[in-house]
């Protein structure tokens, strides 16, 4: 099984606008993200996965220093496989409209 994804016009721009390194960064994170849910394993915690505060649905990750994407799951595009759609990455200022 492997996990699906989709992602926000937002979240596309501003992964076009990051720096590679960064972006290179970011993918290596997913693969640990992807590889921990393909396993049904614990999320890796030096992902620091949590709920952004004043949110019901809306997780955060760090994938470096002050690297953030935002996230959700979203409805099973194919059966069994969680499916995650990301909202918004960049620095910790995407906090403030993880949306």
């Amino acid at each position: 099984m492997s996990p699906t994804y989709g992602m926000s016009l937002g979240f596309a721009r501003e992964f076009a606008r990051m720096p590679r390194e960064q972006r290179r960064t970011f993918r290596a994170a997913v693969e640990k993200l992807i590889e921990a849910l393909r396993e049904g394993a614990d999320l890796p915690r030096s992902l620091r996965i949590k709920r952004v505060q004043g949110t019901k649905d809306v997780w955060e990750m760090s994938y470096s220093g002050d690297g953030r994407a935002t996230f959700r799951y979203g409805s099973q595009v194919k059966p069994g496989e969680t499916h995650v759609e990301w909202l918004r990455v960049g620095g910790h200022e995407i906090l403030s409209r993880p949306q």
